[in-house]
């Protein structure tokens, strides 16, 4: 890595929105993303849909002026702490990039975010064949969710609903 930089994407820059684009791309075509592209709606709309929703931020990692990294998060609401909470949503590192800390930094900005919007915690989805990030998100003190270990611990589940007309 030549300079790694981490900032928070600006979706009004075009450097910033062809990066969040091609960057979520690259995670969908990876076998960890579902392995196949992004639809052609979804590269034509994504940026000025992260950006109509100011719960939505994003997390670049630039190695000089090349994108290399992807964090988007959404801000959610803990109805027993009656606060915020923040999900993040996609972690994408090229495989370049791998192992070499772009991840965590781009973590870490995501939580500074997180604790600055009042957030009470942070939650993340992650494949269980995805050992390398499972053991990334243990590293930076991500664990299963419960509350009384008799009951077990959450599972994530997910419900598909047809496209409209418009996706």
């Amino acid at each position: 890595m030549s300079m790694l930089t981490i900032v928070q994407a600006d979706y009004g820059l075009p450097a910033h929105a062809e990066a969040v684009v091609s960057l979520l791309n690259a995670y969908a075509q990876d076998i960890a993303g579902g392995g196949e592209a992004l639809s052609a709606f979804t590269m034509a709309n994504l940026v000025r849909e992260l950006a109509a929703r100011p719960q939505v931020y994003s997390i670049l990692a630039f190695d000089g002026a090349a994108p290399v990294g992807l964090v988007n998060c959404i801000e959610g609401f803990s109805t027993f702490a009656c606060k915020p909470l923040v999900n993040v949503h996609d972690v994408a590192v090229l495989a370049s990039h791998r192992g070499q800390g772009v991840a965590a930094k781009m973590l870490a900005l995501a939580e500074e975010i997180a604790r600055q919007r009042g957030a009470v915690k942070m939650t993340l989805e992650v494949l269980t064949g995805n050992k390398p990030a499972l053991a990334l998100y243990q590293r930076l003190g991500f664990a299963g969710y419960q509350l009384d270990p008799s009951m077990g611990t959450a599972t994530f589940m997910q419900k598909l609903l047809p496209a409209t007309s418009a996706q």
